[in-house]
């Protein structure tokens, strides 16, 4: 009995010692998951400080730099430039003046006097012409005129400005803005239209291109040519590409239209129809023209005429 009650108190022993020793890990276990859950979800990440400090920096340095840009930010300061010079300030008198003007020309070891004391007046919106034989000296005055030879002595006077003081550059502008030319061979690109034709010497004058229709629209209907813009020169007749020729010496709104006997390659009706033409260009465009000639039916349209022989002027 002894030994059955010392084995049943032994098993009794054990048997609670195991139960708690199990419970009792179950609930260390248990504990541990509760504890790792609790941190789990009481942790939250913090922003690492150096991070933290540098995008703050960034953001200001930022902030600065628009500070600084809306501050800097001023109105743009005008550049002061120098006004441009006038190529001709305004002047009242006489288009041209031609004083005392002498020319010659040195072949070999001779001298040629072309022109021997020149005095001319050329009034504004008048129609001039220079009348004479081949060799008078008119297609040298005219050129002298224009700005294309020079001189041997006396003045040239364009709006009361001497050309003969000019340089090459500043005469070339002079012809390019101021004067027109029109020539006895009508001078026209033969492959291009009466239109580009026209258009050309707006682009050779700087002409705003807005400006191009328009005008080339307006010196061809001025001529007449409205229906024949289209056509090239070698499809028009004479008298057509004459007029043609008018329309682009006009199309940049010259002071002066020089001409070199215009009608010399025309029969007496065409020839009349161009000096038609001259005539109304100068009440519509206000222009001057100072044309050469040697054809006397045409002298009753001119406003004054100056006669040349060996040089000189007949009075």
């Amino acid at each position: 009995m002894s030994v059955i009650a010392g084995m049943k108190k032994l098993f009794s022993r054990k048997g609670p010692a195991k139960s708690q020793s199990g419970d009792e890990h179950e609930q260390e276990h248990s504990g541990l998951e509760e504890s790792a859950v609790s941190v789990e979800s009481s942790y939250i990440p913090q922003p690492d400080a150096q991070a933290t400090e540098t995008v703050m920096s960034d953001e200001s340095s930022v902030q600065e730099e628009t500070a600084v840009a809306v501050v800097s930010e001023e109105p743009p300061q005008q550049v002061k430039t120098k006004p441009k010079k006038e190529l001709l300030p305004p002047y009242d008198g006489p288009v041209l003046e031609v004083r005392n003007v002498h020319r010659s020309f040195q072949t070999g070891s001779r001298i040629i006097h072309v022109l021997k004391g020149i005095d001319m007046e050329v009034k504004p919106q008048q129609l001039v012409m220079l009348k004479g034989r081949s060799g008078s000296g008119k297609t040298t005055l005219l050129n002298m005129l224009g700005g294309l030879d020079q001189p041997s002595s006396g003045e040239i006077l364009f709006s009361g400005q001497p050309l003969q003081d000019w340089g090459d550059q500043r005469r070339t502008a002079l012809r390019r803005k101021e004067i027109g030319f029109i020539f006895q061979a009508y001078a026209l690109m033969p492959l291009l239209s009466a239109w580009e034709n026209v258009e050309l010497s707006l682009r050779m004058a700087d002409v705003p291109r807005s400006e191009w229709k328009e005008r080339v629209g307006h010196c061809l209907d001025l001529v007449g040519l409205t229906k024949r813009v289209k056509h090239r020169p070698f499809e028009m007749s004479g008298g057509e590409q004459q007029r043609v020729a008018i329309a682009k010496a006009i199309a940049h709104r010259p002071r002066l239209l020089l001409a070199d006997e215009p009608t010399a390659e025309l029969d007496s009706k065409m020839g009349a129809q161009v000096m038609a033409v001259f005539r109304n260009i100068i009440e519509v465009e206000q222009v001057t023209i100072c044309m050469t000639t040697h054809d006397p039916t045409i002298l009753e349209v001119a406003d004054h005429v100056y006669e040349m022989a060996d040089g000189r002027f007949i009075k």
